[in-house]
C-alpha cells in the first residue's frame, strides 16, 4: 500500500477532527517507515499559536503530527487489531523554521526501534523539501478498550 486517505487512517488511529492532523499517507514501507502530508488551513489557524499577528504551527504540534503518522505504520501491523499507541516520552524535538497557514507540510516517520508492545520512532517535517522541525518518540502499544474505558 502507498496512499493512504482519511477512511484507512481512521480505521487505524482513534483521532477525529480537529485532533487527526495527517490528512494522507503517501508512502508505506510496512514495518520501517512512513510518508504522509499535511496542508495547514486558515480554517486550523485559531487552535495555533501565534508570532506577532501571524498563526503558527507550534513545535508540539508538529511532534504529533509525525507521531500520529508513526502510529499508523505501527498499528497497521496484523497483531494490533484493537490497539492504539500512545506517547511515552520525546527524548528529542527541535523546530527550525515557523510553519504558516498555507504551508503544505511533507511528514516522515522511520522506526528505529520496534517490538510487540514498545518502539521508538525518529519523524521529520518538511516544507518545500526544507527541513522545518524533527525529533524521536517513544511509544506503547497498549489495548484501546484498557486506555478508553477509564474515561467516563
Amino acid at each position: 500500500m502507498s496512499e493512504m486517505f482519511q477512511s484507512e487512517i481512521q480505521r487505524l488511529i482513534p483521532h477525529r477532527y480537529p485532533f487527526l492532523l495527517v490528512d494522507r499517507v503517501t508512502d508505506f514501507i510496512p514495518g520501517r517507515s512512513i510518508a504522509g502530508i499535511k496542508t495547514i488551513t486558515a480554517n486550523e489557524a485559531g487552535t495555533f499559536g501565534c508570532s506577532p499577528g501571524e498563526p503558527m504551527v507550534p513545535t508540539t504540534l508538529l511532534i504529533e503530527m509525525v507521531t500520529q503518522l508513526g502510529a499508523i505504520l505501527v498499528l497497521e501491523r496484523p497483531n494490533t487489531r484493537d490497539k492504539i499507541a500512545v506517547i511515552l516520552q520525546i527524548p528529542s524535538a527541535r523546530m527550525l523554521k515557523l510553519v504558516r497557514v498555507g504551508d503544505t507540510l511533507e511528514l516522515a516517520a522511520e522506526v528505529l526501534k520496534l517490538k510487540e508492545s514498545l518502539g521508538e520512532l525518529a519523524g521529520r517535517a518538511s516544507v518545500g523539501g526544507e527541513l522545518v522541525a524533527e525529533g524521536q518518540m517513544r511509544f506503547a502499544i497498549t489495548d484501546a478498550k484498557a486506555v478508553f474505558s477509564q474515561h467516563p
